[in-house]
């Protein structure tokens, strides 16, 4: 059974022998991350064994063609340059060779387009009928070529503080994937195999794709509305799915006002408990008392708007809520064993070097 949204992308899925092959182009930005890529393209080359079919082509691409270097130091040679035509019509696609029905952005968080023009030719292919999408860090050039994005995005918790502050009239989610009528995301290596499962029922049915799962061991395909797992600011190895649901709400109310948190009373009143039921259920379930969680939370914020974004230390203090710009640097210092501006200098030096350390997800 089709999602609303995927009986639009797949219009043509009832009957096996009839369903045209579904293009799809991979636009390669320098230090993307491998996994993402090959978690979609896997899948897809088992349905088109499984079910002796063509269904599915795949083509590499980028701004400038020729190689691009991946986030793990391998290089991938792309099949063409990054040169649409928007007046060939619905499906055009890249360069001067097959159209492509969809095209997936894969990249860093900090990529910068090599060409000033790409964003508009994105823009161009986008309302001719080209299905958008991106995993992972790709979402932030999706972001930045202006599409008029009705439906939210997925994108990656540990990529939200800086993305939020960089797109902060883009729509995004905490969802696994995101599939609208012309846009499908997916918030990274995990949900970009997912998201191929999803393509592989839109066109050949639940069997193929089941039997693509089973191949690679995949335990469930998981929908459009699966949370990601976030992992709990604790010593202990939890996820924030496996917090008792009094703890996860709090988490939940302190993650949405990192700059201005309620006091411990209004969150344990919002909960509906004790502040000493609160501090109780909260040392046992994560190891720290509801104050030091909530300046976990804050460092992990701050620490994206540190590596993804050029915001000014100051300011960043401010978005995570605190008043002075020293007294973050010492609660960063204490987490991180480095100050924020020794660590943005780090990471840019890493970047130059050709090395990305970001997480590959």
């Amino acid at each position: 059974m089709l999602f609303a949204n995927e009986a639009q992308i797949f219009p043509h899925s009832e009957h096996m022998p009839n369903t045209p092959t579904f293009s799809i182009g991979f636009l390669l930005f320098p230090g993307f991350p491998m996994a993402c890529l090959t978690s979609m393209i896997e899948p897809l080359r088992a349905a088109n064994e499984i079910s002796k079919t063509n269904s599915f082509t795949w083509s590499l691409i980028s701004e400038t063609g020729g190689k691009i270097m991946a986030s793990a130091d391998v290089q991938f040679e792309t099949s063409q340059a990054w040169a649409p035509d928007p007046g060939a019509g619905p499906g055009a696609g890249p360069g001067a060779g097959p159209s492509v029905d969809c095209l997936i952005l894969l990249s860093s968080p900090n990529v910068q387009f090599a060409s000033t023009h790409t964003p508009a030719q994105l823009r161009a292919i986008w309302r001719h009928g080209t299905t958008l999408g991106a995993v992972s860090g790709g979402v932030f050039p999706l972001a930045q070529c202006g599409l008029d994005l009705r439906a939210p995005i997925s994108v990656h918790w540990c990529y939200a503080a800086a993305f939020q502050v960089r797109f902060p009239n883009v729509r995004h989610s905490d969802q696994v994937i995101e599939i609208s009528k012309d846009v499908m995301t997916a918030s990274g290596a995990a949900a970009a195999f997912d998201l191929s499962l999803h393509l592989i029922r839109g066109r050949l049915g639940d069997a193929i794709a089941t039997e693509v799962a089973c191949w690679f061991q995949h335990p469930m395909m998981r929908t459009s509305d699966v949370r990601q797992a976030i992992p709990a600011v604790s010593s202990a190895a939890m996820t924030e799915q496996g917090l008792p649901p009094l703890v996860a709400r709090a988490i939940d109310i302190y993650s949405a006002a990192l700059s201005d948190p309620p006091s411990l009373a209004v969150l344990a009143e919002q909960i509906g408990i004790s502040t000493r039921q609160l501090d109780r259920i909260f040392r046992k379930a994560t190891g720290k008392n509801p104050t030091s969680y909530l300046r976990s939370l804050r460092m992990k914020a701050a620490r994206q708007l540190v590596m993804y974004t050029n915001r000014s230390i100051s300011d960043i203090a401010t978005a995570v809520g605190y008043s002075h710009a020293s007294v973050l640097k010492r609660y960063y210092v204490a987490q991180y064993g480095v100050t924020p501006a020794d660590d943005r200098k780090r990471i840019n030096l890493f970047r130059v070097e050709g090395n990305y350390p970001v997480p590959s997800v």
